[in-house]
């Protein structure tokens, strides 16, 4: 087995609560994304596309704002902002790997919803992370049980509907942890449930149930980042922790959806993003990529850039695919 190398923020705070979420729209609390000072959320059910600006000075979170499209999603997992202020729903969840297409829907700051349809080069994935650079390319992060998880980038200009294809530009296979929570006990710490970006860009952040791992990122090279060490701020206890975003100030906000009758919290930890100047450069295995993510990638895209080789662990994706699988419709 393959170690992947950390870097322990022994600095990092512990998490404290802004407030709890009691509105039944984001009982499956799952992305989160600040825009303009105002932190919207998002729930991963519904029967259209839909994002709730909270105020969170209370002790419950309270919508003060909502944007909607009428756009009938299937599995929404994850919230991200482009430069342009664009807010991306990332409509990537496929618990049981059968979609023939996955979706990004843009939520423009004016203007109608923008329905944007994806292929991935190598069959079905379940993706519940999504980062969007400083060149508006968005990145779709794969959730992997016992393997690496995907990195993947559209191939093009996203058409519209589509679909696009994705081509696979890197991979990424979260530490080990020994943080406590989440609905599957250990293997919960190295599932990829969600993902933010700093909004100076310089810092990448990918969540498992259990921990937020932070990635420094050089030259706005994001797939570059997440091959490097990262710094791991523990969000311990949050019944199944999905939603992670950083504040203007670099403070990382997480959130967990309801589960078993606990509710769900949105928690800060103030000044994260400068713990992960601390990491270290680590020794890691060389990238290796697939012929697709160097032979298909058109010119005008970044570089591509591997990441982390693949580790074996126990075949337990049966536990991870039954969190969300059984409550997933079909269209």
């Amino acid at each position: 087995m393959i170690l992947v190398p950390v870097v322990a923020a022994d600095g990092a705070p512990a998490p404290q609560t802004r407030c709890t979420v009691e509105d039944r729209r984001l009982a499956e609390l799952s992305g989160l994304v600040v825009d303009r000072g105002g932190l919207w959320a998002m729930g991963d059910g519904g029967r259209r596309v839909e994002v709730h600006r909270l105020d969170t000075a209370g002790p419950v979170c309270r919508v003060v704002e909502s944007r909607t499209a009428r756009i009938d999603p299937f599995d929404a997992e994850d919230l991200a902002r482009g430069p342009d202020g664009t807010l991306w729903v990332a409509d990537t969840g496929d618990n049981r790997r059968r979609r023939e297409t996955v979706a990004l829907v843009a939520l423009p700051p004016r203007g109608e919803a923008r329905l944007h349809r994806l292929t991935y080069p190598d069959g079905p994935h379940d993706g519940e992370a999504l980062l969007i650079g400083a060149d508006g390319v968005p990145l779709v992060i794969t959730k992997e049980t016992g393997i690496a998880a995907g990195i993947y980038r559209p191939a093009g200009p996203l058409a519209e509907p589509g679909p696009t294809p994705l081509v696979r530009v890197g991979e990424v296979m979260l530490p080990a942890s020994d943080s406590e929570g989440g609905p599957v006990g250990g293997l919960g710490s190295r599932l990829v449930t969600g993902a933010a970006l700093s909004a100076d860009g310089r810092v990448a952040a990918l969540r498992s149930y259990t921990d937020a791992w932070l990635y420094p990122v050089s030259d706005d090279d994001v797939v570059a980042a997440l091959a490097g060490t990262p710094v791991r701020v523990p969000l311990p206890d949050e019944p199944q922790g999905e939603a992670i975003a950083f504040d203007t100030d670099g403070t990382l906000l997480s959130g967990s959806e309801t589960r078993g009758g606990v509710r769900g919290e949105i928690r800060a930890v103030p000044a994260a993003a400068a713990l992960a100047a601390t990491a270290g450069t680590g020794e890691r295995t060389e990238p290796s990529l697939p012929s697709s993510a160097t032979d298909e990638s058109p010119d005008w895209w970044p570089a591509a850039v591997g990441g982390t080789a693949a580790v074996g662990l126990l075949a337990v994706a049966g536990a991870a695919m039954a969190v969300h699988g059984a409550r997933r419709r079909q269209r």
